[in-house]
């Protein structure tokens, strides 16, 4: 070794050596088996990662040679000339790796390259850049607009609808559209709408068993407990699920947070755990530390109108003249359904808060969004109608919460709620838009959360204005509330358990950062037909 040249003391020699038999039979044979790989000292176009493990072939071959009796010499595998001839696969052909950018835990997944980036190997980063270079030249290096999250101007340019989960004719998507994807992928956070529905329901029965004006119908307390009961069994496998998904698939997770439309479904959960507080069997002022139970479901609510009105008021690409949606409504509902469980749990001012917050944003959201449906000449499918019975939801629970707040429905509560009344009819009587021809999806949970507010709200109206008129409002709107979710619910499951088209693939995760050039578009139709 003192009189080789200096480029052959730069080169690495790695010997595995693996005894032929156990110790008692090492003596009989004398031969040892090895691997040499000969490493260069500079990359000369040899990508390492090619040559992440070394598969154990000498003890194989030790045995095979121990069972023959053969006394040769150690069979040569590699040439000490040269480079490497010796290339040994280690990928797994039968894996799907088309979802891997997407997983938590995966080669390509965002966690992956962030690990990857705090200790990069020096002689591997050398050559993943030459690779770079090369497919940035070529224009293959699209791999990173998968990873990354797309912008907004991207996914108002690529999706269409009110809740953008239609892909426009002239976009790819990153997934195979022509087969069913994981469940996972597929289960988005607007699920959480059907929680809002059902645990709204156990409120509203509650409502109508201890309401003055309602006690002649004679309501059981068995009707809300079996509600309230379904409620939580629904919103705690919602949530299970959910939460899965952004363990296993974070990425995704990520981009529905960014999603200028998804994000508003990020406050659901906490104001489907509000309604289900608010429709306990019991009173809710009898719950031990009901106190600490509102400021928990409060916390999240409070950080998500941090950031999401901050980015409404900020400027920039998630304005709210850019994003302003039907479904941005449920970014402002949950500060009124807190409001409305802090006054029943004996608080005042922290509730007062949120309804001064909601309140502020919520006229300037009803104010865009009419600007919004006026100027963009908007063209929905019928399917995503529904979205639009959310304008009755805000105004319809502010009513009940400022009741609650000053002790009576006063001319403050009557306000709000005629809004919510007079803009639920407007919707009821163009029912050849919303009720005719309509392709069933979990937009039709819309309906329920909505119609089920505004009767909560009439029942109240009528223990304040006693007549024969706000009776017969109240009963009336419960009954079409009540048939509403259990025909809407009775459909989901047989959608998702008959004919299982509940969840389909969910392109609005597929887009990627920018355009897709033709030849993508070309290589995903031939990936389609082979």
């Amino acid at each position: 070794m003192d009189g080789a040249s200096p480029v052959a003391r730069k080169e690495a020699d790695v010997a595995v050596t693996v005894s032929a038999q156990a110790a008692a039979h090492v003596q009989e044979t004398d031969i040892p088996y090895s691997i040499a790989c000969s490493v260069p000292s500079s990359p000369s176009g040899l990508h390492l990662g090619a040559c992440a493990s070394i598969v154990r072939m000498a003890t194989e071959v030790s045995l095979d040679t121990h069972h023959h009796g053969a006394t040769a010499e150690a069979p040569q595998l590699l040439s000490q000339t040269g480079h490497p001839t010796l290339t040994i696969s280690t990928e797994e052909p039968w894996r799907d790796r088309r979802f891997d950018h997407l997983k938590t835990f995966s080669s390509g997944s965002r966690v992956e390259r962030q690990v990857s980036t705090l200790h990069p190997p020096a002689e591997i980063e050398v050559a993943d850049s030459k690779i770079s270079e090369e497919e940035e030249e070529t224009g293959d290096g699209d791999g990173d607009s998968e990873n990354e999250v797309p912008s907004v101007d991207r996914y108002l340019s690529a999706l269409q609808g009110p809740e953008l989960e239609t892909l426009r004719a002239t976009e790819v998507s990153t997934l195979p559209d022509c087969e069913t994807w994981p469940f996972l992928l597929r289960f988005p956070v607007s699920a959480f709408g059907m929680c809002l529905g059902v645990s709204s329901q156990a409120m509203l029965w509650k409502s109508l068993q201890s309401e003055p004006s309602m006690a002649f119908l004679h309501v059981s307390p068995a009707v809300n407990q079996a509600l309230w009961w379904v409620s939580v069994a629904l919103t705690a496998f919602v949530s299970s699920v959910y939460l899965l998904k952004a363990v296993f698939y974070f990425e995704v997770v990520r981009r529905e947070f960014c999603n200028p439309i998804r994000v508003n479904f990020f406050f659901a959960p906490w104001v489907a755990c509000l309604f289900l507080v608010n429709g306990l069997p019991r009173p809710v002022a009898a719950i031990h530390d009901s106190h600490v139970v509102w400021y928990v479901l409060m916390t999240p609510i409070l950080l998500l109108d941090l950031k999401i009105y901050g980015q409404w008021m900020s400027g920039g690409g998630r304005r709210l003249s850019k994003v302003a949606n039907p479904t941005s409504h449920l970014a402002i509902v949950g500060n009124f359904v807190g409001a409305l469980l802090g006054a029943l749990v004996g608080l005042h001012e922290a509730p007062l808060f949120f309804f001064a917050v909601g309140l502020a944003h919520y006229v300037v959201l009803f104010v865009t969004l009419y600007q919004w449906l006026d100027t963009n000449d908007v063209r929905l499918p019928k399917e995503l109608h529904p979205v639009f019975f959310l304008f009755v939801a805000v105004p319809s629970v502010a009513s009940m919460a400022w009741a609650r707040l000053c002790g009576e429905f006063g001319f403050g509560a009557k306000i709000p709620y005629f809004i919510s009344l007079f803009l639920f009819v407007s919707l009821v009587v163009r029912i050849n838009l919303f009720f005719r021809g309509v392709r069933f999806s979990l937009a039709w949970w819309a309906y329920t959360f909505p119609m089920t507010s505004v009767a909560i709200a009439t029942t109240m109206y009528a223990s304040s204005v006693n007549s024969l008129v706000s009776r017969a409002l109240a009963i009336g709107l419960a009954g079409i509330a009540s048939v509403t979710v259990t025909g809407v619910l009775v459909t989901t499951m047989y959608h998702a358990f008959v004919r299982k088209d509940l969840f389909p693939n969910d392109v609005s995760i597929a887009i990627m950062q920018r355009l897709n050039k033709p030849k993508h578009a070309v290589a995903q139709l031939a990936r389609c037909i082979l």
